[in-house]
């Protein structure tokens, strides 16, 4: 037994040494043309659909209709399929197709649950009445229900289609099965001739079910680019993937894997999946489509003239992209978001799957991250040299070596004899510390979450329904079936201090490898024909067990401090609802410029598809970044929601201060930024958790109409109010701008004004990457720096004042106690200042407070800070203290950065709790 395990190790030594010093091997993961129900998709021709709705009713408040086949051979479903249309409030509809349960299909579909708001069910609109009428010559009916004062959703009988128009015009929004490409592969009988099986590489997929693919056409109309369906390392804009000049491309594949030093620029599918495409065009207007499915996604992006040769006539001639969406199983459980606006997209997509939770301010400073800190003593010395160099740092993460033999909840006794005292250290200078929890056990009898695991029956099964046992970082690992609520429950029970012994309060988790990652498995993940919860195979339910995790890792962190204390959990994997439960970062990136590039568009597609605390490895998880590549990433990293440096173990140390003099300053400049600016992200974060609006956005999503902005994801924005564009070349001298909009922009470092509208080239320098602020914004800064973000809480602000051409400009600042959950009684300062007229107002936003706490602040203004005013007093008025305090010229950041001096009014002494205004004299 002892030399099997011995043979067991070296082989598991043998696969992980070889996935770390090799690439990323195309070879072992499946494309479209080795994924059967993929094949079969892409080879149907537009208008091989040959269903028809029938019994078209009101029910429920909902549109039911069933829908027949006229054609019905082997390859068309013999039974009737059941649709049912649901209306929103806000403009939402939902569509549901799924098999007739009066049928008896061998099985029930799965069909994802915990992902859609229950209060969100609750705003549905019960339909009462529908109408029909014959459109645009058609030889049957379509039935016509209210969606919103402006819009309608509409049934079209034969050919079946569905889709949303502008009220009283059949001028088109989003449709589903105009090129008549629904597919829908009914659960049946297997005949004694057939061949189930699939086999790829050494793997053996039972499919004891059999074929159970759906696919479907979505068009979107008046558009010009789509967007979402993360995660790809691609570009922003999604370009097209099938059709007339378009090179021969896989399609966009959603299937969470454990994927080793991915390429850029590609179609394959990272550690997440959200099923949700943004369309945005000339037109300004933007809509929304979202497949609530957990299955194996495949989708294209068809070109133009992709149908051409179809000679099938489309019902509509608008401008439009279509797409075609490819899942291996699952039901049809679409939303359709009409917007207008992309902000209102997504409202309308997280008033569905939730909106992203409010991190604590610790969490949107910097993290320090490393596989691995050796020791409490690496530890320790890490953690004084931030001091030593005056760099600021929030966060100190242990990966899988802290833990006894890959045990999760444990310590190495050796290296980390005394977990408790190293957390309190780092806690006294308000410091906190992440460790690492994957979802793989150990399969130890000795070990007492696996022994606890067994007894209770909590782990995934194999096909033959026996505890699952795969290879991950332990050797050999069973996995808990998170996709149970009491399983979930349990799991959280687990970060209780009785439990999780060594932990304090100031410990947060990180969950990775949770997609979930298997060395032996097919394409290094679990089986498709592994057994969940009522007997559900991982294939229909595989992208959404990494979203369990977090989610029970989560609900776990806040059991443990009985509800009082917000959460902080990192997940590698992530689903459509992931922003309720903490961060994701984009993965095992790669020390190379294209792999800085690419982080940009990761970033803002999380962002787009409701996950708005993202950020990738700063400096590369692989390799060893040369200093210039490093710099960069820090200045560009700094912008980021989620600001963490990591880096593999077989890498050099590279913490800031390793590089050089000049070097270790430029990134303490870079960090710096990141610290002055908190209390503008924080401000951000609970507009995102308030609204969905992301962080980080795309140029188009403040600027819809600015064509030129529509496929630019070289620069990105931060809130409403600051433009950054990243340096992705060595030795660059000089970078191609475009500064959107008619207004002027502020240099953040010199305060000069650069024209809006027009590209510039400009000159670069090795001490920042280009960022401005907007014309017409307030900007709150904190420009004191201390060792951590907790040590800043009492420090005065400033405001930045960018004013426009109409001397004008408004902003807002939130701030609460950065920790518990007391904000959402309203115990919280929230602050709107505007400028107009000559005068600084500032405004209460908050809402009258229904807790038992009351957050309060003797924080103070002690600089404002007046970018483009042009006139020429001296003093300033305070009301209503009836207090004057002078204008002056000075810095723009009391630290760094040169050019000319700048208007500001020093010390007004206001309280950012308090009323006021600040009247220029």
């Amino acid at each position: 037994m002892r030399n099997l395990n011995i043979v067991s190790l070296l082989l598991l030594v043998i696969l992980v040494s070889q996935t770390s010093v090799f690439s990323w091997k195309k070879e072992e993961f499946r494309n479209c043309h080795q994924t059967p129900f993929c094949k079969r998709a892409r080879s149907r021709n537009p208008g091989d659909c040959s269903l028809f709705a029938d019994q078209v009713s009101i029910s429920d408040g909902d549109l039911t209709a069933k829908l027949f086949s006229k054609n019905k051979t082997h390859e068309d479903p013999v039974n009737p399929l059941i649709l049912s249309l649901s209306v929103y409030q806000d403009g939402i509809m939902r569509l549901k197709i799924d098999e007739d349960p009066t049928s008896n299909p061998p099985k029930t579909r799965f069909q994802v649950p915990d992902v859609v708001l229950p209060d969100f069910l609750s705003k549905k609109l019960h339909l009462q009445r529908l109408k029909t009428e014959t459109i645009d010559g058609d030889a049957g009916l379509s039935s016509i229900v209210y969606l919103t004062d402006d819009y309608e959703a509409v049934l079209r009988h034969d050919p079946l289609e569905v889709y949303v128009r502008f009220k009283g015009s059949n001028s088109r929004v989003l449709s589903l099965n105009s090129n008549g490409l629904f597919d829908f592969e009914q659960l049946r009988v297997k005949n004694e001739d057939e061949d189930w099986e699939e086999r790829f590489r050494s793997h053996t997929d039972t499919r004891p079910y059999g074929p159970q693919s759906i696919s479907f056409d979505v068009s979107f109309y008046d558009s010009d680019f789509v967007y979402g369906i993360p995660e790809h390392a691609t570009s922003f804009a999604l370009r097209p993937t099938r059709g007339p000049n378009v090179e021969e491309s896989e399609p966009y594949r959603l299937f969470n894997l454990d994927v080793f030093e991915y390429i850029h620029d590609s179609p394959f599918g990272l550690y997440g999946s959200i099923p949700f495409m943004i369309s945005h065009g000339k037109s300004g207007k933007t809509s929304g489509f979202f497949w609530l499915n957990a299955a194996e996604m495949q989708i294209d992006v068809m070109g133009d003239g992709w149908n051409a040769e179809s000679g099938i006539s489309l019902p509509s001639k608008q401008k439009r992209i279509d797409t075609l969406w490819m899942s291996e199983a699952g039901i049809v459980d679409t939303f359709f978001f009409v917007g207008p606006s992309p902000k209102e997209v997504v409202r309308q997509y997280t008033s569905v799957t939730g909106l992203p939770s409010m991190p604590q301010l610790f969490a949107t400073a910097y993290h320090q991250c490393r596989w691995n800190y050796r020791d409490e003593e690496d530890v320790e010395q890490v953690d004084a040299k931030f001091d030593e160099h005056d760099i600021p740092y929030d966060v100190l993460w242990l990966d899988i070596e802290h833990t006894d033999g890959k045990r999760y909840f444990t310590w190495d006794k050796v290296l980390f004899p005394h977990p408790e005292e190293m957390q309190k250290k780092l806690a006294a200078k308000g410091r906190h510390m992440v460790t690492i929890v994957d979802p793989h056990i150990k399969r130890d009898e000795s070990f007492w979450l696996h022994k606890e695991a067994t007894q209770k029956g909590h782990y995934v099964k194999d096909a033959s329904g026996k505890d699952y046992d795969g290879w991950c970082w332990p050797g050999s690992s069973s996995y808990p079936d998170m996709v149970n609520p009491e399983i979930r429950t349990w799991w959280g029970d687990k970060f209780s201090y009785d439990n999780y012994v060594g932990s304090t309060p100031s410990l947060y988790i990180w969950n990775d490898m949770n997609e979930p990652s298997v060395f032996n498995g097919p394409e290094v993940t679990m089986p498709r024909d592994a057994l969940h919860l009522g007997d559900f195979e991982h294939r229909e339910l595989h992208n959404v067990y990494g979203y369990y995790f977090h989610m029970a890792t989560a609900d776990g962190l806040v059991k443990r401090e009985n509800g009082r204390d917000r959460p902080f959990v990192l997940s590698r994997a992530f689903f459509a609802g992931s922003q309720r439960y903490g961060a994701v970062w984009t993965g095992d990136n790669s020390a190379d410029w294209d792999q800085l590039r690419v982080s940009v568009p990761m970033i803002l597609t999380l962002g787009l598809t409701g996950i708005s605390f993202s950020g990738a490895d700063v400096g590369g998880f692989f390799g060893n970044p040369d200093t210039e590549l490093l710099v960069r990433w820090y200045q560009l990293g700094a912008y980021y929601p989620f600001f963490r440096a990591h880096a593999h173990h077989d890498t050099k140390r590279r913490e800031p201060w390793l590089f050089g003099e000049r070097n270790t300053e430029l990134i303490r400049e870079a960090i710096h930024v990141r610290y002055m600016l908190l209390p503008y992200f924080y401000t951000l974060f609970r507009e995102a958790n308030t609204t969905g609006i992301p962080v980080v956005r795309p140029l188009w999503m403040e600027f819809p109409s600015d064509e030129a902005t529509f496929k630019n994801d070289e620069a990105f924005m931060v809130g409403n109010a600051i433009f950054v564009q990243g340096i992705y070349t060595e030795r660059a001298k000089h970078s191609s701008v475009y500064l959107p909009g008619k207004e002027y922009w502020y240099d953040m470092r010199t305060g000069t004004a650069v024209k809006g509208g027009i590209t510039h080239k400009l000159e670069v320098s090795e001490e920042s990457i280009p960022a401005f602020q907007r014309a017409g914004t307030i900007i709150p800064r904190k420009d004191r720096f201390r060792r951590s973000s907790t040590q800043m809480v009492n420090d005065p602000y400033t405001l930045v004042v960018a004013l426009n051409s109409s001397q004008a400009a408004e902003g807002e600042l939130y701030v609460d106690d950065g920790k518990s959950f007391d904000f959402l009684q309203g115990s919280s300062i929230h602050r709107r200042f505007v400028f107009s007229k000559g005068q600084l107002t500032s405004v209460n936003m908050a809402p009258t407070s229904s807790g038992k706490s009351q957050f309060s602040s003797d924080c103070i203004i002690e600089r404002i800070i007046l970018l483009g005013y042009v006139g020429g007093s001296k003093s300033v008025s305070i009301e209503p203290v009836n207090q004057k305090a002078e204008i002056e010229f000075g810095p723009l950041r009391l630290k760094g950065g040169k050019g000319p001096s700048v208007v500001t009014i020093r010390k007004p002494g206001v309280r950012i709790s308090e009323d006021w205004t600040v009247k220029i004299l």
